[in-house]
């Protein structure tokens, strides 16, 4: 029998944006997880660098919601803690939120995380036997609840996700 690698502490990541421009973060979640545990989880919305919202039928984010929010740059030194100690950080399509991650962090001129990363979608399309891995479907396989498209709601079901095919 080959030993699973053993990781004591990862988080999961959701961004929701304002737009097509990556660095147009308008909400993020953060999960933290030690021992499999959900131990903390973080929620905020973030002012983007557009004024312009062509999501806001996907997440019900307006401009209006986040005019008095900070922006990416802004929020860094609160949120950049949770990226310190990590095994690696887990999102479902980590394309995408890595992608607006390393954008929003280029446009405030940011060091990236330096991090390694793990896609639940990549491991969905690997493991399960489901028509579609979308985040929702996923989810309703594994029998967790979920707000689609609200940040929180998206990265603690990542977050669940990822514990389950760790214990797998």
């Amino acid at each position: 029998m080959i030993d699973k690698p053993k990781y004591n502490r990862f988080i999961a990541i959701d961004f929701e944006t304002a737009n097509n421009e990556r660095n147009s973060a308008c909400a993020l979640g953060i999960a933290v997880v030690e021992d499999l545990v959900i131990t903390d989880k973080f929620y905020t919305l973030i002012k983007p660098p557009q004024r312009y919202f062509y999501f806001t039928g996907i997440h019900g984010i307006t401009m209006a919601d986040v005019e008095d929010k900070p922006a990416f740059g802004d929020l860094w030194p609160e949120i950049r803690e949770y990226f310190n100690n990590t095994d690696f950080v887990a999102a479902h399509n980590v394309l995408f939120d890595r992608g607006v991650l390393e954008a929003c962090c280029d446009y405030y001129g940011i060091k990236k995380p330096e991090s390694q990363y793990m896609c639940t979608l990549q491991m969905a399309r690997k493991r399960l036997n489901l028509n579609r891995n979308n985040l929702d479907k996923v989810a309703e396989y594994f029998g967790i609840e979920l707000i689609h498209h609200n940040a929180l709601s998206d990265t603690l079901a990542c977050a669940e996700i990822m514990i389950r095919f760790m214990k797998d």
